[in-house]
């Protein structure tokens, strides 16, 4: 609650600046009567281009928002993008990766008025010099270049609701003066996660089902300090700070489990019913910091970049998980078992990197650079399983692991670019990367262990571009990359969820690679069809393994979701889409519809952390699916005050590594009005109530496994944002923290 009143404090002191907006306002009037016939949506050699300035929708609209509305970019929680055919997207603004963490990257875009926005750049297949793993694209954010002095900001608050009430306020502001600029972040927010489970296991004579809730409520608070010098007229000296904050204390999970026995002949032998409550607090921390200068070399755009940087990121979580059986007056009181857990983890690292373009006078561009990580993990695990029998406590088994890992990367990498004439150009170059590290397992009693991984990788690229005609556009792609495991995968932790029912990580997971190829062909910058083919090996994921297991004289059904690399995967996608302006922009049509085909080859029987032997899991399984979606602005006045949007997407039922993912569908409207300098906005998600997660899979051997999900995103969101002071303040630089990569994957 203080964060709220923080935050809305600051937030009605800004109404002060609302009387310096009038001029801004009248000049604002008149550019609005001004049509602009600009191609909007274009394909540029590695690129596609959505030129906002052009674009109707742009007014009173958040990036976030503008994102949104962008072709072939799509939200599906409201918090994360992702560009079609790729897993994630990755942001980058003026060509540096952003150097916040997910939580506030998600607010700051939210908060960033879309008028600040020139362009926005969806970067498909990245290239050599850009560090993102596996098959992430990019979105790089271009601002316009504002050259005054001044003070300007942006105040949002808004309130959630679907199962449970939320709300989150933030305040932002830019300041420039001379050769000083800037720019600052404060936002905060608290809410409940709340999500359903159906859980089903087993096979023909023994079936588990767990049915319950999950509560999770978090209190957010977090920002970020840019500070950028202009030493001369060729160099700024940058320094950037950003923290983040999360409480979630009293999260909850509460499942009745029923086990039951079948005969030969299906007929039910007996029944027995659990509850498996699980209460965790938790906190984590996240600050980095980094140091930026760059310098321009001559007048054709060479610059150096060089970058430093520290990363700071804490955990610290404890979990009380309680299974109770039933006493004689059927109350769930009657301990069978209790597992205490502390789970914290301490990640530390130094980054430093260095980039050089050169280019030429005969359009030709020459990248240089590299990178170099270094990074320690300290993982102090304790576990205590305390077993029960007929409510008496017979054992206490500590289950203690102290895990260490430290890792090293050094990555260099080279491009060429040509433009070989307006119709033709093409890029090619390539990133080698080293990788050194080592992780030790130290267990009370046992002789430590230790987990090394070494490995060498060169990852090449190459694309072109040919403009046909003015109307025909043809363009491909093809890169490798690497998907390096996220330091929590490789703890080597177990998360209790039921009695028999438990997650594993793993310190023996190994990179992945990944191979991308893309065609794309473009009519009129309006119309496109995109063919992507990636392959994937060593694909890290959860498999889910079964087994019987013995207890009290009792046959039960173990499910574990082992952590680890499961085998090859091929995904193929052909994508129609438009994007749109009709009836004199009065409504803008984002439309996507394509065709994916996932192949998938893997084959696990073992746990690889501890030997445990399961029943063999097999997914050499393929799908077809059919995608949707559709993105569509109705401007409903002259004035452009009213708008309204409904968006669409459908995705057909696929085979992934946990089975048969059923099909997923959305349907979200929003009402938006602006008034002078305020927004007020309406967003209803998930109308219908069909985007939730099912997930199915039968093996030959009779095993069965069953998920149902439901995340409660059938909501409405109200937010007013309030944008004040001088519009054409210059913004900040955006620096890529040389950490970026690695604080990826502390999530």
């Amino acid at each position: 609650m203080k964060t709220q009143l923080l935050i809305t404090a600051i937030f009605f002191t800004g109404l002060t600046f609302a009387q310096d907006k009038k001029t801004d306002s009248l000049e604002t009037k008149k550019i609005e009567e001004v049509v602009i016939k600009k191609q909007v949506f274009k394909k540029q050699s590695d690129r596609f281009v959505y030129d906002v300035a052009a674009s109707p929708v742009t007014k009173g609209n958040t990036t976030f928002d503008l994102l949104r509305q962008t072709p072939l970019l799509s939200t599906t929680d409201d918090k994360t993008l992702k560009i079609a055919g790729k897993n994630n997207a990755i942001i980058y603004i003026n060509g540096r990766k952003s150097n916040m963490d997910a939580e506030s990257l998600t607010q700051f875009l939210k908060n960033m008025p879309a008028e600040n926005i020139q362009k926005i750049e969806v970067i498909t297949v990245p290239g050599s010099e850009f560090q993102v793993e596996s098959s992430d694209g990019i979105i790089n954010i271009v601002l316009k270049k504002k050259m005054g002095d001044g003070l300007n900001g942006n105040m949002r608050m808004a309130n959630t609701q679907n199962k449970y009430n939320g709300s989150s306020a933030s305040f932002s502001a830019n300041y420039r003066k001379d050769k000083l600029g800037i720019s600052a972040n404060l936002n905060g927010g608290d809410n409940i996660q709340p999500q359903r489970y159906t859980l089903k296991n087993g096979t023909s004579m023994i079936q588990n089902e767990s049915v319950g809730d999950i509560d999770d409520p978090n209190k957010n608070l977090g920002g970020y300090l840019n500070l950028d010098y202009q030493l001369n007229d060729n160099s700024n000296l940058a320094l950037s700070w950003n923290t983040w904050a999360n409480r979630s204390y009293d999260s909850s999970v509460n499942l009745i489990n029923t086990l039951n026995m079948f005969d030969e002949n299906g007929v039910l032998n007996s029944r027995e019913l659990t509850n498996s409550r699980n209460i965790e607090n938790a906190r984590s921390y996240n600050n980095s910091v980094n140091l930026n200068y760059e310098l321009k070399t001559d007048s054709l755009g060479s610059k150096l970049n060089l970058n430093a940087a520290y990363l700071n990121y804490k955990r610290f979580q404890n979990a009380d998980n309680r299974t109770l059986g039933l006493d004689a007056n059927n109350n769930f009181t009657v301990f069978r078992q209790q597992v205490l857990q502390e789970i914290p983890q301490i990640i530390n690292n130094f980054s430093g990197m260095a980039d050089y373009i050169k280019k030429f006078k005969n359009d030709f561009t020459v990248s240089v650079g590299g990178n170099f990580n270094t990074t320690k993990t300290d993982n102090d695990t304790k576990n205590f399983f305390n077993y029960y029998e007929n409510g008496s406590l017979i054992n206490v088994r500590p289950d203690l692991n102290h895990f260490i890992y430290d890792e090293k990367i050094y990555g260099a990498y080279l491009t060429f670019e040509k433009k070989f004439s307006d119709k033709l150009s093409g890029k090619i170059g390539t990133r080698y990367e080293i990788t050194r590290s080592m992780g030790t397992s130290e267990v009370p009693g046992q002789t430590m262990q230790e987990f090394e991984r070494n490995y060498n990788n060169l990852l090449p690229y190459l694309s072109f571009n040919y403009a046909i005609n003015d109307k025909n556009n043809i363009s491909y792609a093809f890169s490798s990359r690497m998907r390096r495991p996220s330091f929590w995968e490789l703890n080597p932790v177990k998360n209790i969820l039921t009695q028999d029912n438990y997650t594993q990580n793993n310190p023996f997971v190994k990179a992945s690679s990944t191979y991308n190829q893309e065609l794309t062909y473009m009519f009129k910058n309006s119309y496109f069809l995109i063919l992507n083919h990636s392959y994937l090996k060593d694909v890290i994921t959860q498999v889910p393994l079964q087994r019987d297991i013995v207890r009290e004289g009792v046959t039960y059904r173990q499910l574990a979701y082992i952590r680890t690399n499961f085998g090859d995967r091929q995904e193929m996608s052909a994508m129609l889409g438009m994007q749109k302006t009709f009836f004199k922009q009065y409504l803008t049509m984002n439309f996507n519809i394509g065709m994916q085909h996932n192949i998938n080859n893997g084959t696990l029987n073992t746990d690889p952390t501890t030997g445990e032997v399961f029943d063999t899991y097999i997914n050499n399984r393929s799908s077809s699916s059919l995608v949707i979606q559709s993105n569509n602005t109705l401007r409903l006045d002259k004035k452009k005050t009213w708008f309204l949007g409904v968006n669409y997407f459908f995705v057909d039922q696929q085979q992934i590594e946990l089975g048969l993912l059923k099909n997923l569908m959305s349907l979200d409207v929003s009402i938006k009005k602006n008034w002078n300098d305020w927004t007020f906005a309406l967003n209803l998600t998930d109308i219908l109530n069909t985007n939730i997660v099912e997930i199915e899979d039968i093996q030959a051997n009779g095993n069965y496994n069953y998920i149902h999900q439901n995340r409660y995103n059938r909501g409405g969101t109200f937010s007013i944002t309030y944008n004040f002071g001088n519009q054409k303040v210059k913004k900040v630089r955006d620096i890529e923290s040389a950490s970026d990569a690695i604080k990826s994957r502390t999530r």
